[in-house]
């Protein structure tokens, strides 16, 4: 199993525990050092761009070993569509965000994947979100959306296949497009080819927006409470931030409160 759950992003494919204290003690061990990462986020000595950042040319990948290295050739995303111009670009994260995975078998399952590992097809059972389909839908008409994953795209891709049946994700990024440092995989805001001001990205770990947390809409990770709201709850504050020709400025209020 860890040969299997290694392909995904550690934090998505995990199996579930119907042991309350082992979900309890899984997600201490599993999210601390993440939540850590983002209270501790000036000790990776990355500065933040500034809040009217065009981003005119695409920056380096943040090098560990001193040497800096070459600049891929484009950005990570094409034009902005005539469809989407003037939009913000809203960056959504899938794991534990929008979905919960497993490899073991749940009953009431969304999705069933097989997903091809070594020659092996392995079942990955897919729970959604309560309300992810009405969150989906607004996002699409409010923004332009990106689909941005740290896990693999033999994975992912066929979930958003599934998930997204109204054509809300523009663009999909899977976990190369990542810049691995320091141990996590980070979403760098920065290589998208839009203008940072106009971009926001929701995810429920603080690690993969460490380069840019001024940018983000954190979600508490979900499993499988079929009770939860969050995503509804959210819908408003986005149809504020979908106004705003500077999303700082909301985000830092919504910080500081």
């Amino acid at each position: 199993m860890m040969q299997i759950t290694s392909l995904f992003l550690p934090l998505s494919l995990t199996v579930s525990q119907s042991n309350s204290s082992l979900k309890k003690h899984r997600s201490r061990s599993i999210f601390s050092p993440f939540f850590c990462c983002f209270r501790n986020y000036n000790e990776y000595h990355v500065e933040p761009p500034p809040t009217n950042n065009k981003t005119p040319s695409l920056p380096p990948l943040p090098e560990e070993n001193g040497s800096p290295p070459k600049p891929p050739a484009k950005f990570l995303l094409p034009e902005v569509s005539i469809a989407d111009y003037g939009k913000n670009c809203v960056v959504i994260d899938l794991d534990e965000t929008l979905v919960h995975s497993s490899f073991k078998p749940i009953s009431n399952a969304d999705f069933i994947v097989p997903v091809e590992i070594d020659g092996t097809v392995h079942q990955v059972y897919v729970l959604k979100r309560p309300h992810v389909d009405e969150f989906l839908q607004k996002m699409g008409e409010l923004f332009e959306c990106v689909l941005f994953t740290a896990s693999l795209a033999k994975y992912a891709d066929p979930v958003a296949d599934l998930l997204d049946q109204w054509g809300v994700f523009r663009a999909r990024l899977f976990r190369e497009s990542c810049v691995f440092h320091r141990g996590n995989y980070v979403k760098d805001l920065s290589r998208l080819g839009r203008e940072l001001s106009k971009v926001i990205i929701i995810d429920n770990s603080p690690a993969s927006y460490i380069f840019h947390p001024e940018n983000a809409v954190p979600v508490q990770s979900w499993f499988e409470d079929m009770t939860d709201t969050e995503l509804l709850d959210l819908i408003p504050l986005f149809e504020g931030l979908s106004k705003e020709e500077d999303v700082y400025s909301l985000l830092q209020s919504l910080r500081n409160r």
